[in-house]
């Protein structure tokens, strides 16, 4: 089994913090040191771990990915979100994470971020939590 939980998006490209309630679902399954596996089951959004403290990160990793995957350059598929494909395939939809006295393990500086591609959308994030 997994918890769940949806995030609605603002944007159409965006970063949006999920540490929080990545805690939340890892206090409720009461796991004291095990694994988290944080998984977006979306085609256009992905999941990654970075900075939480200077919001110009999570700008940057936005921009640099929308000037190496750019909104119009001609794609096959014409739905007109090829872009937002291709940058969640880039990124990646799912983050594996340890569990340590209740509480993932993350760097001083590191969030977890539910990555948007193709907003403002509602969104789910899955995390499965396994004992040691």
């Amino acid at each position: 089994m997994f918890e769940s939980f949806r995030v609605e998006t603002k944007q159409r490209t965006g970063l949006v913090d999920i540490t929080d309630d990545i805690v939340a679902c890892i206090r409720t399954s009461k796991v004291k040191h095990g694994l988290a596996c944080v998984y977006c089951p979306h085609t256009t959004a992905a999941i990654t771990i970075n900075e939480n403290c200077d919001p110009s990160v999570q700008t940057d990793i936005t921009n640099i990915l929308s000037k190496l995957i750019p909104q119009n350059a001609g794609y096959a598929h014409s739905e007109g979100n090829a872009d937002a494909h291709a940058k969640a395939a880039v990124i990646g939809s799912s983050r594996m994470l340890f569990i340590e006295d209740g509480k993932p393990v993350l760097g001083r500086w590191q969030g977890v971020f539910l990555c948007e591609f193709d907003g403002p959308r509602t969104r789910e994030v899955r995390v499965k939590i396994c004992k040691e």
